[in-house]
């Protein structure tokens, strides 16, 4: 019969193999804003600094309460730290690949990376969305990955442009009605 260890174990090493970190493209930088790349930088030093240290004492105290084999606070705490490392490798490759871009630019017309674009679907429904890295995508307040649908389907248009995007319902017109580009906090 496996021991506990060993099933957690198993576990933890077939989750280390499928990260589920976002998709980029082969051979792609891990673009970024500022703001981004501080608030990833954040993390890192957060679990390093204060969540994993104090983890490791927790453990350090119920491992010498004896039967590890029930005891919760060392099992659930292991798993906790398998949690905390898995995190701090995904967030060290992440920082490693990152290309960080200043989304406050002028002179462009055209929608890249960081833009700020105010559009109209075929509904007419205007929305205003900004064009940012896969760590930072907030729904919410209008915050989408350069690699999703519509990002890519609004890359190098300008104002005053139609393009199509495809949807599950099909594909949308959609016409640009403003470009800039401004800091994201």
């Amino acid at each position: 019969m496996r021991k506990l260890a060993d099933i957690e174990r198993d576990r933890a090493r077939r989750s280390d193999e499928g990260e589920d970190q976002p998709a980029l493209p082969p051979g792609a930088k891990n673009y970024i804003t500022r703001a981004g790349y501080a608030r990833l930088k954040h993390e890192l030093q957060q679990l390093l600094d204060q969540e994993r240290p104090a983890l490791v004492k927790v453990i350090a105290w119920a491992a010498s309460n004896g039967d590890r084999s029930e005891n919760a606070d060392y099992i659930y705490g292991k798993r906790r730290l398998r949690e905390i490392d898995r995190r701090i490798r995904f967030l060290n490759q992440r920082l490693e690949i990152a290309a960080v871009i200043d989304p406050a630019r002028t002179g462009v017309e055209q929608v890249f990376f960081g833009a700020t674009v105010t559009y109209c679907d075929s509904k007419g429904v205007v929305r205003t969305i900004s064009i940012v890295g896969q760590d930072e995508v907030d729904p919410l307040r209008g915050r989408v990955s350069w690699i999703s649908p519509v990002a890519r389907a609004l890359n190098k248009a300008r104002a005053g442009s139609v393009v199509s995007v495809k949807t599950p319902a099909g594909t949308e017109e959609l016409e640009v009605m403003e470009i800039h580009y401004v800091q994201l906090g």
